[in-house]
């Protein structure tokens, strides 16, 4: 791709055209992004109750990302400017120091039956370890497809906890591979299916069968290193950038208030991906806002450090449940071609992506705070959609974004102002 003809330079219609060569998209792939061939009426109808129209969002494609030595495009659904640029930069930058690195644990899920009027927590516990290879083979049993992809059971935990309202209680855990799915569907008719044979073993009863959004046994973990002469720019030195990077770091990483804003920018990359796959943003949000709990403080998810050579490094480990299969993800024709648009070829592969998505704009955010502030480039995209709200068109767009950004009064009170001014010359 030349200087001149970068993705962002391109037109609409270049941009479809270079993802037919780059990733071998079909006519049905560019009809779903261009919004004539997208979700339907008659399929969202099905796909939620009282459906009464449609919603859209934009969606981005990031460019440069490098991932396990293999360069991906990353659709990404989101209204907030400045992510998908910012997150492009990043995984710029990261490719010189060779790109990301990734790895998945097993598609392990968690689900859980809380077991309640036990006559004898002690027996019980016992009772369920005595059973426990029968109830998993029970388990394997209730999906013969998911069994034979190599899924299914794996393993049953056995906690007590006390409650000030409930007293002593049991929980069961059933560890549950669910292979290329999100996995919420398997996990929860699996333990519809094993409570009435806990119960009748523990004297019991079974209350909630849920599956576990904090799904910390299906993690993924990205690390990357930035060579230090890359990351110099304007007036900042390498070493003032490196320094400050790792300073905003340190602040999410000792205070839960700003751990908050923090974790905040890495879910800004990672829910746009899973956004733009049809996958469960909030169960990967709960799931990741838990894990930065883990240890009874709130903290930063991700990690940054100076490298012995002197360049920055940085990583990002939280629980990743995403499916490429079922769901939205299937139903969606969008979603359907983000993935093809990804060329991945497993839930693990797709988790993967999205990690190193959620360090890269981490790694935009604490640069931007560390030098010239979060507000510069930000608001220099945000104009334009001030611009566009005050009633610009056309080439007044730009041109109406550029004079606030110049003024520094990216406000829509303003841009009025001057719409009404160019009318009067007019």
């Amino acid at each position: 791709m030349t200087e001149k003809n970068k993705y962002y330079q391109m037109s609409l219609p270049e941009r479809w055209h270079n993802l037919r060569g780059n990733v071998g998209l079909q006519d049905e792939d560019i009809a779903a992004l261009s919004g004539e061939g997208g979700l339907t009426l008659e399929t969202a109808n099905q796909m939620i109750e009282n459906v009464s129209g449609l919603y859209s969002l934009p969606l981005g494609v990031a460019q440069h990302f490098v991932i396990n030595g293999v360069e991906r495009l990353v659709p990404m659904v989101i209204e907030e400017p400045s992510v998908v640029a910012a997150a492009s930069y990043m995984a710029k930058l990261v490719k010189l120091g060779g790109g990301f690195t990734a790895e998945t644990t097993p598609p392990e899920m968690i689900g859980q039956i809380q077991l309640l009027d036990v006559p004898d927590i002690r027996v019980a516990k016992r009772a369920i370890a005595a059973h426990k290879d029968t109830l998993l083979a029970e388990a394997a049993e209730i999906d013969p497809i998911l069994t034979k992809l190599g899924g299914g059971p794996r393993d049953l935990i056995v906690r007590e906890l006390y409650s000030d309202t409930l007293g002593d209680f049991l929980v069961v855990h059933l560890i549950y591979d669910v292979r290329d799915a999100m996995g919420a569907n398997a996990v929860n008719t699996a333990l519809e299916t094993l409570s009435p044979r806990i119960e009748a073993i523990t004297g019991g009863r079974a209350h909630l069968r849920i599956l576990s959004n904090l799904a910390d046994r299906r993690l993924a973990k990205a690390t990357c290193c930035i060579p230090l002469a890359a990351l110099s720019f304007r007036d900042f030195t390498a070493q003032e950038v490196r320094d400050g990077i790792i300073a905003a770091w340190a602040f999410a990483e000792a205070d839960p208030y700003r751990a908050a804003t923090h974790n905040k920018g890495i879910m800004n990359g990672i829910d746009a991906v899973v956004l733009a796959t049809g996958n469960d943003w909030r169960a990967v949000e709960a799931g990741a806002h838990a894990y930065a709990a883990r240890s009874g403080r709130y903290t930063s998810l991700s990690r940054w450090w100076q490298a012995e050579n002197g360049d920055l490094c940085g990583e990002l480990a939280l629980p990743m449940a995403v499916g490429t299969v079922g769901g939205a993800t299937r139903v969606h024709p969008t979603a359907r071609t983000s993935l093809r648009i990804m060329q991945v070829e497993s839930a693990q592969e797709l988790a993967q992506i999205v990690v190193s998505v959620g360090l890269a704009q981490n790694l935009a955010a604490l640069r931007a705070l560390a030098t010239e502030g979060i507000q510069r480039g930000h608001m220099a995209l945000h104009a334009r959609q001030v611009a566009i709200s005050a009633g610009a068109a056309g080439a007044q767009i730009e041109r109406l974004a550029a004079q606030l950004v110049q003024e520094r009064a990216v406000r829509i009170d303003r841009a009025r102002e001057i719409l009404s001014q160019w009318q009067a010359q007019a």
